[in-house]
């Protein structure tokens, strides 16, 4: 019965952790529509591409499971530790964030003037 208890403890650090940090990055993008492009562009771009390698992974395990592969590559795979995956992944994360970041600073975007395109009714003489 432990080991359910502890599972709960990790889940519900790691949800509040998110849950806080999530606050924050939203907080921050939805002040200007430029940040809000550019922190979806972002995140969108590393969940993509941590979605696909994990996928591509899990396909491989099956292949060599079923084909009853081995050596080189297919033993590496059976090997993966996915918890260790996950703190990769999760450092992945905190690292485009603190580069995103960065070159947002950088190239200075909060600078861009962004003009709202005029209504339906404007454009038409309306009110």
């Amino acid at each position: 019965m432990i080991f359910p208890a502890l599972f709960l403890a990790g889940m519900c650090l790691m949800d509040t952790t998110d849950g806080i940090l999530m606050l924050g990055a939203y907080g921050w993008a939805f002040v200007k529509p430029v940040r809000k492009l550019y922190y979806n562009l972002n995140i969108t771009l590393v969940s993509v591409l941590v979605a696909l390698v994990v996928g591509i992974i899990e396909v491989m395990n099956i292949i060599a499971m079923e084909f009853n592969l081995s050596g080189g590559i297919w033993d590496t795979l059976g090997k993966l530790d996915f918890g260790v995956l996950g703190g990769i992944i999760i450092g992945l994360f905190i690292a485009s964030w603190a580069i995103s970041t960065i070159i947002y600073k950088v190239k200075k975007y909060d600078d861009i003037e962004v003009n709202i395109a005029p209504g339906p009714s404007s454009v038409a003489g309306g009110e």
